[in-house]
């Protein structure tokens, strides 16, 4: 299908029979006027039913439907309304996939990872149901459901399962999935708070009415004069209370259905029990004349509040989810692609593929990861890492979709599209953090369905003790107060929106979370271990001073033959040697040992370049680092066997290591330096920053095995690193910390990731962990406290169906608010 720029489009009020249906493919009728919107342009369909099926494709965020068709349905013989498989199955195209599907070994093969975004939750026990259903299913290795953004994250074996059958089993136990994009998700939150307020209104006006005719009745009651007015008065009630209890209620019975279809129970199925029960009872109190048993106001009155506080609850998440929200709009929604003979042509994001170039004019979002082609100008990367400075951008310079073009125009070649990019890397460990629930999360859902379960009996056994013991008459209302009273919406709150509003001031303050357990660990840390390079300094290491022991070789000689097997790396010592050789030779066979060095062959000559691990003889050690640096790090050149040069490497430490080690020590806890550098240059470099032990010329699996001991002796550790060779202690330690500029496997492995390489923000970090788990602590013990003092007031009769209710609304609000405070204040306007 040919798509027309916006120049081109046709007014859909001329449109003739030259012009072809948008959706369909037919000619559209001259004087036919049914046109759809499509990416911000107006697009013309020939009736009202292919009119109707686009937009509801459209709504749906199927809309890539119209990119990937080869041709329209008329044309290809197809039917031209697609059926909902097929609008499934669309997701299970590769160019479709690119956008928010990556690839990721695992297990015996390749590995499926997309984002995705449910509609129809409205409690705790829908994130539960959704992930124990599909992870039931064959090929599906991990589905988390972030209850506050209600975004999941699904992991799954293509050769197994395709993603049109996971999004089939979720449609199936009545939820809607669909791959997760900024513009739907935004377009799914309207419809949600939309109908959310249509709901509440309705109840709002039912109460209002209700509650009048209330008053009359309570003022009226036992005066015979009137008794057939106050009967009539009733039957209006219950006509105003029932659109109450047929719509606005209608989302307490649909999750209350969907957990008994499952044999679940959810804390929505006493809070239905409560409405039907005193609604049904209500009415035949009506129209079986036991009039002084009419309830119509505490039915409309506890919906009402009910959903004042879901929906004051919905508003709260999304404030709380602010930074996930903002990091979705930084890339741009169109952008100007330059064809080969550099003409513009404005084009959807989504359409851009790797070898574009693309024009950024100053003030604009870059829309994807690449580099600059053409131009020189500043690159604004604080939304991304905080970082205040714009960083040059010139030819060569790779740059980060999202961040903004400062000064002046550029060209960018794209280099990553999609869900491959670093901000979509992002977002997924930001997902990845939020839908991982701390232990006691696990523990508090796993008793939610029991402790619904015991409400119930216990509510059974009060009603049966009020009805045959006590008072008959108020036995219902007993129950009632009970159902409401003891629903565990608040426990169910306590910890997500707390790791939500946590996470989201975190990564406003450039640190990321990966895993939500990292929040929960990092309070019980007793022993932070810091790696040297790219951790505790800058990561841009010099070589201030190079010594040859053997006449043959001359210092550049020297420097070239280290670069000819250094260039095979990407450790930072690494491109140090590189950046200050010239005329390189080629190295053959190269070997990367990690955290020793390489070898390899050069000129027919066995060559070795690395620490004295590497060295087939012990390395000498002269007196140029003193002169040179006093910080100053050996990299040895051995040649068939003998030792030819040694180079001297620094690397400047970072600005705050030394406030930031004063800091973690005067949190009471234990620093340690471990480092592959010598044992001798370790001990000066931690004795500079005030690290009081330090250990040197330790290999990967030596500082692996370092904090497994540590680990043995009862300490919990927290591993800071950077690069490929931290990957093994990243993974092995307690809480793994990655400085944002590492490797992509260093940030893979690690729980926490600095973003903007700022190490003053550990300290931080543990500040915010503190506060988090505090908060969840105080949200969890208010939620069991109060439904243990409930439950006994309303067995009691002390309290009445609508004061349950509110009691219950005002809990649940207490605890969001609580989590809210976990967000800093909104900085004031200056006056």
């Amino acid at each position: 299908m040919t798509r027309q720029t916006a120049e081109e489009q046709p007014d859909p009020r001329e449109t003739g029979p030259e012009e072809s249906c948008f959706h369909c493919g037919l000619e559209v009728p001259p004087g036919a006027r049914y046109p759809v919107e499509f990416e911000g342009r107006t697009r013309p369909t020939c009736c009202a039913g292919c009119q109707a099926v686009a937009g509801a494709i459209i709504e749906r965020g199927l809309g890539a439907y119209y990119h990937h068709r080869t041709a329209p349905p008329a044309a290809s013989g197809d039917s031209i309304v697609p059926e909902e498989l097929r609008e499934l199955e669309l997701f299970d195209a590769p160019a479709v996939q690119r956008q928010f599907v990556t690839a990721r070994e695992g297990g015996s093969g390749e590995r499926r990872d997309a984002s995705l975004i449910l509609e129809g939750i409205t409690c705790a026990a829908c994130v539960w149901l959704n992930e124990r259903h599909v992870q039931s299913l064959d090929g599906v290795e991990e589905f988390r459901v972030n209850y506050s953004t209600h975004r999941a994250r699904v992991v799954w074996d293509p050769e197994q399962i395709a993603l049109s059958d996971i999004l089939r089993a979720i449609r199936d136990i009545g939820y809607r999935a669909h791959p997760y994009d900024p513009g739907t998700r935004e377009q799914a939150l309207a419809r949600e708070r939309g109908l959310a307020l249509r709901r509440l209104g309705v109840a709002a006006l039912g109460m209002m009415q209700v509650m009048m005719l209330a008053v009359a009745l309570w003022l009226g009651e036992g005066d015979p004069e009137h008794e057939q007015l106050i009967d009539f008065m009733r039957l209006v009630a219950a006509i105003f209370a029932t659109p109450v209890v047929l719509y606005s209620a209608v989302p307490f019975y649909q999750s209350a259905w969907r957990d008994l279809r499952h044999r679940q129970l959810g804390m929505d199925v006493p809070v239905s029990l409560a409405i039907i029960g005193t609604y049904v009872a209500s009415v035949w109190a009506v129209f079986s004349g036991a009039g002084e048993h009419v309830y119509f106001e505490s039915v409309v009155m506890f919906v009402f509040f009910l959903l004042t506080s879901r929906y004051l609850e919905l508003m709260a998440r999304q404030h709380a989810s602010e930074a996930v929200d903002r990091m979705d709009r930084l890339v741009p929604a169109i952008a100007r692609r330059v064809d080969a003979d550099g003409a513009l042509e404005s084009v959807p994001v989504a359409e851009l593929e790797p070898g574009d170039r693309v024009q950024v004019r100053p003030g604009e979002s870059i829309p994807a990861d690449g580099v600059v082609a053409e131009g020189r100008s500043t690159v604004n990367r604080a939304l991304l890492t905080g970082e205040p400075v714009p960083r040059p951008a010139t030819a060569g310079t790779d740059v980060v979709g999202g961040t903004v073009n400062v000064e002046g125009p550029l060209v960018v070649e794209v280099r990553r599209v999609g869900a491959e990019t670093t901000l979509a890397a992002i977002q997924r460990l930001l997902d990845r953090a939020q839908t991982e629930k701390p232990r006691v999360a696990r523990l508090a859902e796993a008793g939610t369905g029991w402790f619904v379960g015991a409400v119930l009996v216990l509510t059974l056994l009060a009603g049966l003790v009020w009805y045959f013991v006590i008072d008959p008459s108020r036995a219902l209302w007993v129950m009632v107060a009970m159902l409401v009273a003891t629903c565990p919406c608040a426990l169910a709150l306590a910890t997500p929106v707390a790791l939500t509003a946590t996470t989201g001031t975190l990564t406003r303050e450039s640190v990321l979370p990966t895993r939500g357990s990292a929040l929960e660990t990092l309070p019980e840390v007793t022993t932070v271990c810091l790696d040297k390079t790219g951790t505790l300094t800058e990561g841009q290491p010099r070589c201030v001073a190079t010594e040859v022991h053997d006449p043959a070789f001359d210092p550049a000689r020297a420097l070239a033959w280290a670069a000819a097997l250094e260039r095979h790396s990407e450790h930072p010592l690494a491109r140090a040697l590189v950046a200050g050789a010239s005329d390189v030779p080629v190295a053959s066979g190269v070997e990367n040992h990690p955290g020793e060095g390489l070898t390899g062959t050069i000129d027919g000559q066995v060559v070795a370049v690395g620490g004295a691990r590497l060295m087939p003889e012990t390395p000498p050690e002269q007196g140029a680092r003193s002169a040179a640096d006093p910080l100053a790090s050996p990299v040895w050149l051995a040649v068939d066997g003998r030792v030819v040069a040694t180079f001297w490497l620094a690397d400047t430490p970072r600005p705050e290591a030394a406030d930031t080690v004063r800091a973690l020590l005067d949190r009471g806890l234990h620093v340690v330096l471990l480092t592959g550098d010598r044992s001798a240059a370790a001990a000066r470099f931690a004795e500079e920053l005030g690290i009081p032990e330090a250990h040197g010329g330790l290999s990967p699996d030596d500082k692996l095995e370092h904090v497994r001991q540590r680990q043995a002796a009862g300490e919990r550790v927290l591993m800071a690193g950077e690069g490929i060779n931290d990957a093994p202690v990243l993974a092995g330690a307690d809480v793994s910390l990655a400085m944002g500029g590492g490797s992509s496997l260093a940030r893979t492995r690690a729980d926490v990731v600095l973003l903007s390489d700022r190490l003053d923000r550990l300290p931080r970090l543990f500040e915010r962990a503190e506060a988090t788990r505090r908060v969840i602590r105080q949200n969890i013990i208010w939620a069991i406290g109060y439904n243990v003092v409930a439950l006994p007031v309303a067995a009691s009769g002390f309290l009445t169906p609508w004061l349950a209710a509110l009691g219950m609304s005002l809990s649940s609000l207490l605890v969001v608010g609580n989590a809210l405070r976990l967000r800093p204040p909104r900085p004031r306007d200056a006056d």
